[in-house]
């Protein structure tokens, strides 16, 4: 039976180990928080002690972690995974963070003789729990193929975007594109509020000529047409504003450090970061509707 090192039990983490100890993996995680350890214990993962006596001896070693910071420290810390016995396992780390750290830890895994993906998920906790996340996977030909087996059991989609960062990059493209469709969703539903139209007619429009996108089709932030959707469930997170105003900033980090113009996803930051400051980043992204509407 193989062994998963895995580090960072979040909304993402713990779910995710929950389908890999479904499909027969062997799961040993750490994390800070001695709350998400009893809750990944509870699911039959083994607690490890501290990171090192999670990765030892593991055969792929996942993380899950906040932002670029987090994962410089836990793969490049003086008791990192690159110094804390991984040998020779998979490193894979489906953080969402910067294009350039991503390359940085990927390049310094090589370095050690280690093979290294990154690997950033999207479809949000909902996702996590069905085992339905598509992964953008950025390494070498050899590497990815290897992490194929891993990635697996918690996803619906793999997708090999490139060399080493380029998954973080297809990440980043992808949810600025989200952000911006997102807002022009609202912007559409809260002018046809104002015209008098039924948001029903309007969706069975929308959802059916030019104007259709996911933003609309599968997740419509107007309670009604589309009952999965967080609008019909006060906008409890699926994905929170905060997790998409870090990514729009990341998209930003990504488009100034490469001279890309991106007008758009930088009036979205911008939306974002107002609707963010307001206290809102713990709803779903889609409840910035709320704020198109002039409700703050």
């Amino acid at each position: 039976m193989a062994i998963i090192g895995f580090i960072g039990l979040g909304n993402m983490g713990r779910p995710m180990v929950r389908n890999l100890l479904k499909a027969g993996y062997r799961v040993r995680a750490f994390d800070l928080s001695t709350t998400a350890c009893e809750q990944a214990a509870a699911d039959g993962a083994e607690i490890a002690d501290n990171l090192a006596a999670a990765v030892t001896g593991a055969d792929a070693v996942i993380t899950m972690l906040p932002a670029g910071a987090h994962v410089r420290s836990v793969y490049l810390g003086e008791e990192g995974v690159l110094t804390s016995g991984a040998g020779n396992a998979l490193l894979i780390d489906c953080s969402t963070i910067d294009v350039e750290t991503a390359r940085e830890v990927q390049r310094a895994a090589a370095d050690k003789g280690a093979q290294m993906v990154d690997a950033p998920v999207s479809g949000g906790v909902g996702g996590a729990e069905a085992g339905q996340l598509t992964i953008m996977v950025g390494g070498e030909d050899t590497a990815v193929e290897r992490a194929r087996p891993f990635l697996e059991p918690v996803s619906r989609l793999i997708v090999h975007a490139g060399g080493p960062g380029n998954g973080q990059a297809a990440k980043a493209c992808n949810n600025m594109l989200l952000g911006i469709t997102m807002i022009g969703a609202c912007e559409a539903f809260v002018l046809g509020e104002k015209l008098g139209l039924d948001h029903e007619k309007l969706f069975e429009v929308t959802a059916n000529a030019s104007g259709q996108c996911w933003s609309i089709s599968s997740y419509c932030p107007v309670a009604g047409p589309v009952p999965g959707s967080p609008a019909n469930n006060d906008y409890k997170a699926g994905f929170t504003a905060a997790m998409m105003l870090k990514d729009l900033r990341l998209a930003q980090e990504a488009a100034q450090h490469n001279d890309a113009a991106t007008p758009l996803g930088a009036q979205a930051q911008a939306i974002y970061s107002m609707f963010n400051a307001a206290g809102n980043g713990d709803l779903d992204f889609s409840a910035i509707i709320r704020f198109l509407r002039g409700g703050g």
